[in-house]
């Protein structure tokens, strides 16, 4: 094992807000927050794959395995799994994006080297039982029809298809019914060989807790495999992007389901804090213009919100609005008079302020747990390499000026706007004018 760098909880006086890391041999990389004050942990093994890395036959492969995983080890039943995680009252669960999947548990901190010992069974030695493969393709198949019922999820679907076209961060992290249906234990299998790899895995760890002790269970629950280096930072072909496009899905819906959106900035562009105060100011919260002009002063919309997302390749700010057929042509209006208006002149110095403000807080209350604290570290050891503190986060929002603002505004919303809808309509004829406007 090299040597870990930052400061380690359990060892002289750690300092909160410290992480620190270690490289095993085998290229696992390990990395702990130690959060006073707490009586849990959260540990959590993050994979350097999601749905974009599938090919066209394995669409959906990554959240598959996610759910078959779980349904046996080489030690273990799916039945001993869940009871030895119940019997301690902790969490065991998992999730897949488009650039990553992890598998994380949430104990009492006397419960640490269980949690590390189950996470390692379920992501290294699963056994792909037949049987297992054919429960499971139920299960998947059910909750794609789950989604197809919820508009909102279905909605954010259809516009990265629109957005973002045939690339892989256009298809959904789900998969298909079609893809789903004729998934095979070969093609899960060799999707769960080529990717979950030590090099590509890291193991992120937050609460009370002391490093040299994680990395301890670590080495002793993981297979200790080849010498290797960790995978590089991932790299991509960005997508080519077609904005301006207006996309509809019909659905019987009581409610129109909107979303107007642009490419935005990828993961590693310096101008992100500023990307983010702009969609602070212009729909992230109560005081916010879109939630000011669209609910409050004319209440055309319950729900109205912006919000960014960011790969390593591409990105997007996109709004959403649900409301009632006939106020659509309205929604639609006030929402592009908004953004055009944002557009042209950015956000007034105290809309900036606010939106800083709000940022700031929410940074810092949504990390009072020790789930998120490894969330991030986890997150920030994939995606950027290494460690951002909390201190630095807040400093660079901190440093964004209007001008910063105005001029993030004008390049990302002065462009075509791409439209995706679901609601009852039969044909995108059907749709308002100010849709097509």
């Amino acid at each position: 094992m090299l040597a870990p760098s930052g400061n380690s909880g359990g060892a002289g006086t750690p300092e909160p807000d410290s992480v620190t890391r270690s490289l095993l041999p085998s290229g696992l990389r390990v990395v702990t927050e130690w959060v006073p004050g707490v009586r849990s942990a959260s540990v959590g093994v993050w994979i350097g794959a999601g749905s974009r890395d599938e090919t066209p036959e394995e669409a959906g492969a990554a959240h598959y395995l996610e759910h078959l995983l779980f349904k046996g080890t080489t030690r273990r039943t799916a039945a001993q799994i869940a009871q030895e995680i119940d019997a301690v009252g902790g969490e065991l669960n998992a999730f897949t994006a488009k650039e990553h999947t992890c598998f994380y548990a949430h104990v009492l901190d006397s419960d640490l080297p269980l949690a590390v010992d189950l996470l390692s069974d379920v992501v290294t030695a699963a056994t792909f039982a037949p049987g297992d493969v054919e429960l499971e393709r139920a299960v998947v198949l059910e909750e794609i029809a789950m989604r197809a019922d919820d508009p909102e999820d279905l909605l954010g679907e259809v516009f990265d298809s629109a957005l973002f076209g045939a690339h892989a961060l256009g298809l959904p992290v789900i998969g298909s019914e079609e893809s789903i249906q004729e998934m095979t234990r070969d093609r899960l299998r060799g999707f769960w060989q080529r990717h979950y790899t030590a090099p590509r895995m890291v193991v992120a760890a937050a609460g009370n807790l002391s490093h040299e002790r994680v990395v301890e269970l670590v080495e002793r629950a993981f297979p200790a495999g080849e010498p290797a280096v960790p995978a590089p930072l991932r790299t991509g072909t960005p997508p080519a992007t077609a904005p301006g496009e207006l996309v509809l899905q019909s659905e019987d819906t009581e409610q129109v389901h909107l979303m107007l959106g642009v490419p935005g900035l990828v993961r590693h562009d310096p101008r992100r804090a500023a990307l983010e105060v702009l969609n602070t100011g212009l729909g992230g919260g109560l005081s916010s213009r879109l939630f000011q002009e669209v609910r409050e002063q004319r209440g055309l919309a319950y729900s109205v919100y912006s919000a960014t997302t960011s790969y390593t390749d591409a990105g997007q700010l996109a709004v959403y609005a649900g409301c009632q057929p006939d106020r659509v042509d309205e929604v639609v209006s006030v929402t592009r008079k908004v953004l055009a208006d944002v557009a042209a002149g950015g956000l007034t110095d105290t809309e900036v302020t606010r939106a800083k403000g709000a940022l700031r807080g929410g940074l810092v209350l949504g990390l009072e747990d020790t789930n998120s604290r490894m969330n991030r570290i986890g997150r920030h050891e994939l995606d950027l390499g290494r460690q951002r503190s909390l201190r630095q986060s807040l400093d660079a929002i901190e440093a964004v000026t209007p001008d910063q603002v105005t001029s993030v505004a004008v390049e990302v919303l002065g462009q075509p706007f791409t439209a995706a809808v679901v609601g009852p309509y039969d044909s995108v004829a059907e749709l308002p004018g100010a849709l097509k406007s």
